[in-house]
């Protein structure tokens, strides 16, 4: 039971992070200030966890995943409370069911302390909303969990990522084709623009290749591209329904830091790994780290090597596999090392080296010194 318990830890850290938010003032960074620190000591001090116990409870797990939509739409429906006008119709309508303490922490609430909130909230919706869809997408079979998955996926503008990721990603990581795997001296800032754009026409050319052979109109509501852009429209209408232009305003800071937090992610996963294009993606073609705190609130996300190596593996079968390239520490760690770049490529120097010596094969070896001529 307490391996069942351990994947349902992100309910308690963002419950905790959300009663910081409806606090307000300076609860807010002091509650952002213990999130971090949460997963940055506890992946320090607790260790690697590489248990594998057969977790048989598919019913459970199931919920547990699904339950990632109404806990994303309140981390959303948070971020619109903390800039809902005080003058609009929404207030006045609301105030009077609330407790005093929430009214009295709304108003005393600053913007610096509203600024402090984007990254926080930000942060919970990619590591609630952005992680669960993204084992939902992978369940191709189910399209209710592909429907849950692009709607949380909708909040940080990126429902096309049920496209792009599992048809595309999956297929080309580590290669020069693969818009999400950074190569050799990219700074992570620049990836996520690249990423960004070279995700989108990814997808599209999928999906348009896809309707193609079908005899289906590209420019229709069978396109799942237009569809999933039409999501995030109607979150975004919501979002100005509820609390006007600054609604509108929080709805994109809290998507794009969402989106951000997701390209960091992939950033971190597969930098300046090479693969040849025709050789099958192993293990060593992701950074893995089966740190305790990141694998437990991550659902195994963490544990990259083994998904990469047989993507449709549910998060509850992904294997630790120790001997697999190994990420420089937990995932929060690592993402601010990566907000670095002098930090970062500085220690990732060591470890692609070492890669190259240890994992890489032949063909790969020459990959590298080819992009080492290069440079």
């Amino acid at each position: 039971m307490l391996h069942y318990i351990k994947f349902f830890n992100f309910y308690f850290t963002v419950s905790l992070g959300l009663v910081s938010i409806w606090l307000g003032g300076m609860y807010i960074v002091y509650g952002y200030a213990l999130y971090l620190a949460f997963y940055i000591i506890g992946d320090a001090v607790l260790g690697d966890d590489v248990s594998e116990p057969p977790l048989l409870n598919d019913t459970l797990l199931r919920y547990m995943l699904y339950s990632a939509l109404p806990l994303s739409t309140v981390i959303y429906l948070s971020g619109l409370w903390l800039v809902l006008p005080n003058d609009s119709a929404l207030w006045h309508w609301l105030s009077p069911y609330l407790p005093t303490l929430l009214i009295k922490a709304k108003k005393v609430t600053t913007w610096w302390q509203i600024a402090v909130a984007v990254p926080f909230l930000g942060l919970m919706l990619g590591g609630v909303a952005t992680v669960v869809a993204h084992e939902l997408v992978h369940k191709i079979g189910n399209p209710v969990s592909v429907t849950f998955g692009r709607w949380l996926l909708a909040f940080s503008f990126d429902a096309n990522f049920s496209v792009e990721h599992v048809y595309n990603h999956h297929i080309k990581v580590a290669t020069a084709d693969d818009p999400a795997t950074a190569p050799r001296g990219r700074d992570v800032y620049s990836h996520f623009v690249k990423a960004f754009i070279g995700t989108q026409k990814a997808g599209w050319q999928i999906e348009k290749k896809r309707l193609k052979r079908k005899a289906l109109p590209v420019l229709s509501w069978r396109n799942a591209c237009i569809r999933g852009w039409l999501m995030s429209v109607t979150l975004l209408g919501s979002a100005y329904l509820l609390a006007g232009i600054a609604g509108v305003l929080m709805f994109v800071a809290l998507g794009l830091t969402a989106k951000f937090t997701l390209e960091i992610v992939n950033y971190m996963e597969h930098y300046g790994l090479v693969r040849h294009p025709k050789q099958p993606v192993r293990p060593r073609h992701s950074w893995n780290s089966n740190r305790r705190v990141s694998c437990w609130t991550m659902f195994n996300l963490p544990r990259h090597s083994h998904h990469h190596a047989q993507g449709a593996v549910p998060f509850v079968k992904l294997k630790a596999l120790p001997d697999s390239p190994e990420m420089i520490g937990g995932y929060i760690s690592t993402m601010g090392i990566a907000l670095i770049p002098p930090l970062w490529f500085r220690i990732m120097k060591k470890k692609l080296a070492h890669w190259d010596e240890h994992y890489a094969n032949e063909e790969e070896r020459k990959i590298i010194a080819q992009l080492n001529n290069k440079n």
